[in-house]
């Protein structure tokens, strides 16, 4: 099934090609987001296939364009105030199949391929806690052991 632009059943290259190519850019989609007074908007990354919620991180500006140009996710890293290349370090990319903007604005939803584990503790995603009996139970062992754990 295609949408209006039939971008639906093409390759992930032939949207990048399609949104590179657009004169518009990336200003359209900039300007549907509300950034907050630091410039930065929350991103859910979702495991495209599973719709497993793998993490919750912040971007801004440059780093929705440089994931929209490039097709791997890129965050800003708030602690180093710096763009964050996922998986630049660790080798445990994500790769863009879907950007969403919720209707406020306010969130962005990336459909990603992850590669290997999102989390730095090692599972596969960051919500790996779980509310039980008043308390906070792990629901997933760690897959990779980060170095120094």
């Amino acid at each position: 099934m295609t949408n209006r632009r039939g971008l639906a059943d093409r390759p992930r290259d032939a949207y990048i090609r399609f949104m590179n190519d657009s004169p518009l850019r990336f200003d359209a989609v900039l300007a549907a987001i509300t950034f907050n007074a630091d410039g930065l908007v929350p991103a859910i990354a979702q495991q495209h296939h599973t719709g497993q919620v793998l993490m919750m991180a912040w971007m801004n500006a440059e780093s929705i364009r440089e994931t929209l140009a490039t097709g791997r996710v890129c965050y800003f890293s708030r602690s180093r105030g710096a763009l964050w290349r996922k998986g630049e370090t660790s080798g445990h990319t994500q790769h863009l199949k879907d950007m969403r903007i919720d209707c406020d604005g306010d969130t962005v939803l990336l459909l990603v391929h992850q590669d290997g584990v999102a989390c730095h503790t090692g599972r596969r995603s960051c919500f790996f806690r779980a509310v039980r009996d008043g308390g906070l139970v792990a629901i997933a062992a760690p897959e990779d052991l980060p170095a120094g754990v």
